[in-house]
């Protein structure tokens, strides 16, 4: 707030704007706020401690500033609340609620606070009062659309405290007074308009100013588009403005109106531009965006956009990446413009030209992380120079800045309905993007998101191959949260889909992943038998590695069942197989499972056999570790034998074995092992 005059829901002033940089205005609303913290609740008045955080409700609609006072009363706290301030918007900028689950897994993110992927609402709720539970911190929860959801979020902490804006009383929610605000004072009003028009203006009709400020009702955002009028026409005076909104009272609301003698007063270009960013996602633009919608450059567009920003129509998002926010009481406006003067197939292209842009600046933004790959260069120098990145840094601060626009984007692309083509190759995109930059376990969340959205497109227009896909994925994610039961229906359901789009890589893949959450249910009968299926499918087809890797999935099934005999013939069709297709790495470690198999059906003998024809595969592999682990086990092995001074030996090589890998391990990124762990929703790149 320290650069801002007032926040009319989101419309604020340039810098130079408020020099100030103080709050302006509601002076008595911010003292009974301040004073209702300290106020004994009704638990305290009967003998009880308070079960909850205390809930203030700053009630107004949309336009009244109550965003910019909840802003300025949290400034005001911050000091008593040592772990912080988590902001969250409740309701979409067309009024669509946010569901509680997306909401809770937001503020658990902000807390750097595990949040499952696919976890349930009430599940991510009750983690979030977890994470609050010895806290003491301050909740700004904006835009709330009803007491559902912001009684879910509130902590069972009396140490914390809720900051809640909404458009009116929150019933249901016990002891809260809400502080209702209606528009600011005359003189306020004056002092808001002088901003934008310099004193001289005001000064030499006074009077008008305030007539001026009486018309817009002293709503904030009305007051910051009559300044902005009048800022971007030097010449007018502030009477002109007054006597045009008196000769034209119309029926809509003044902010309407205002918006609409703005709109009508821009150049066709640029009010063009202006009402098609009703259709920005999550109400978040960047010059590529309106570019897209209004088919125009991305240096035009980021002109006209920030001539929008310095004249109160935009928030600037201030970030190395261009990014404005459309203002919440402005958004449904603009749609009614956009209706206005568009026709419904001019919006539709409008709709496509973006997505199409968004798919090809996701593919930039994954291809350049692709710096060994010359098709993924070939790629990236074929797109015009506007969609290039500078810097693989670069890239991954736009993915993460643009990041709420891209989920929204992709959840207005499959609303709608009409998209499908260019919903699923962005949904690709985006998912491929995010596990390059950010790895399958930190995007998880959102990837769970992504392949709900796919899989809702692929029952929409019966599409089984992408459903399949889906379906793997979220599996996939579900195995990984421990949520071995739900996967293994997602799997069958995918095996299912495979068979029906006749798509073998599909099937395979399904029925091994069946296998795999028998595997982790402790069936492993069930397990053998459905790796036993994928490992016949992947032999009919002659695909030599992966029947290899099957055999050992199997070995490990009877391994686990007690079946050692069993185990071990698996076992050693398996370092066949891999010996055949000379995979050195995988033939060292199936080479280790053996021997571990071998210990277990009490061949001791055979055991430190295999377990030194391992290491030397290990070796010729440049696998380390494995190698470490296998000079382990022989020093166990030898141990049990009598042997100290060879038991010493191998734990010896052992150990400087791991010293000299830690500081490498250390230095890798944590996604770099699952950059590739979930399959593409879709084939095109």
């Amino acid at each position: 707030m320290t650069d801002q005059a007032v926040d009319p829901d989101g419309v604020r002033l340039p810098r130079d704007a408020a020099p100030e940089g103080r709050f302006l205005g509601r002076t008595r609303e911010l003292k009974e706020l301040l004073a209702d913290i300290e106020r004994a609740g009704l638990d305290t008045l009967s003998g009880r401690k308070a079960p909850r955080a205390r809930v203030l409700l700053i009630a107004g609609r949309p336009g009244s500033g109550r965003s910019a006072l909840a802003e300025e009363l949290v400034r005001r706290v911050t000091g008593r609340y040592p772990d912080g301030v988590l902001r969250v918007r409740l309701s979409e900028p067309d009024g669509t609620p946010v569901p509680v689950g997306r909401a809770a897994r937001e503020l658990l993110e902000a807390l750097d606070e595990p949040a499952p992927a696919g976890a349930p609402e009430d599940e991510l709720a009750e983690a979030l009062r977890t994470a609050l539970a010895d806290r003491r911190a301050v909740l700004l929860l904006d835009d709330a659309a009803d007491a559902g959801q912001v009684d879910a979020l509130l902590p069972d902490n009396p140490d914390c405290l809720a900051v809640t804006v909404s458009s009116g009383p929150l019933t249901g929610i016990a002891d809260v007074r809400p502080c209702t605000l209606g528009g600011l004072d005359t003189k306020s009003g004056v002092e808001l308009l002088s901003r934008f028009t310099g004193s001289v203006r005001i000064t030499v009709d006074p009077r008008a100013a305030e007539r001026l400020a009486e018309q817009c009702q002293g709503q904030p955002a009305a007051l910051v588009l009559a300044g902005g009028w009048l800022a971007a026409r030097p010449k007018a005076a502030v009477a002109d403005l007054a006597k045009q909104l008196h000769t034209d009272p119309g029926a809509e609301p003044v902010v309407a109106r205002l918006l609409r003698l703005v709109h009508d007063s821009l150049p066709q270009a640029a009010a063009r531009t202006l009402r098609l960013l009703a259709l920005a996602p999550a109400g978040l633009a960047d010059p590529h965006t309106a570019a897209a919608l209004a088919g125009c450059s991305v240096e035009a567009a980021h002109t006209t956009l920030d001539d929008f920003a310095a004249h109160g129509l935009l928030h600037s998002v201030g970030s190395s990446v261009p990014q404005y926010r459309v203002p919440g009481c402005l958004h449904g406006e603009l749609g009614r413009l956009a209706a206005d003067h568009e026709r419904p197939a001019e919006l539709q292209l409008a709709r496509a030209r973006m997505l199409e842009r968004t798919v090809r600046l996701l593919q930039s933004c994954r291809a350049i992380t692709e710096t060994d790959s010359p098709e993924a260069r070939e790629k990236l120098l074929a797109l015009p120079p506007p969609l290039r990145f500078p810097s693989p840094r670069a890239a991954a601060d736009w993915l993460r800045l643009r990041r709420p626009a891209l989920l929204a984007c992709a959840r207005l692309a499959v609303a709608d309905g009409e998209l499908d083509t260019l919903a699923r190759r962005l949904m690709s995109q985006l998912v491929r993007a995010m596990v390059a930059h950010c790895g399958t376990r930190a995007a998880a969340g959102d990837l769970y998101d992504v392949h709900n959205l796919v899989l809702d497109v692929a029952e929409r227009r019966n599409l089984p191959r992408e459903r399949a896909a889906a379906l793997l994925n979220l599996g996939d994610l579900d195995a990984r949260t421990g949520r071995t039961a739900e996967a293994l229906v997602r799997y069958r359901a995918a095996l299912d889909a495979g068979r029906e789009a006749n798509d073998p890589y599909a099937t395979g893949r399904a029925m091994e992943s069946v296998g795999g959450a028998h595997l982790d249910l402790g069936d492993y009968d069930r397990a053998a038998d459905w790796f036993g299926r994928a490992l016949a499918e992947r032999l009919a087809r002659g695909e030599g590695p992966e029947a290899a890797r099957l055999y050992g999935r199997i070995g490990a099934a009877h391994t686990y069942a007690g079946r050692y005999g069993e185990a071990l013939r698996d076992w050693r069709a398996a370092v066949a197989g891999h010996r055949r297709d000379g995979d050195v790495a995988a033939q060292a470690r199936a080479l280790s499972e053996l021997a571990r198999v071998q210990e277990y059906a009490g061949r001791l003998e055979e055991s430190l056999r295999t377990c030194r024809e391992a290491v030397e595969w290990a070796r010729r592999a440049e696998d380390t570790r494995l190698q470490a682990a296998l000079h382990l086990r022989l020093a166990d092995s030898f141990e049990r034998l009598g042997d100290s001074a060879s038991a010493a030996l191998h734990r010896t090589t052992a150990e400087h074995m791991l010293a000299e890998e830690a500081p490498e391990s250390d230095s890798e990124p944590e996604h770099g092992a699952n950059a590739c762990e979930i399959r593409s929703t879709s084939a095109e790149d």
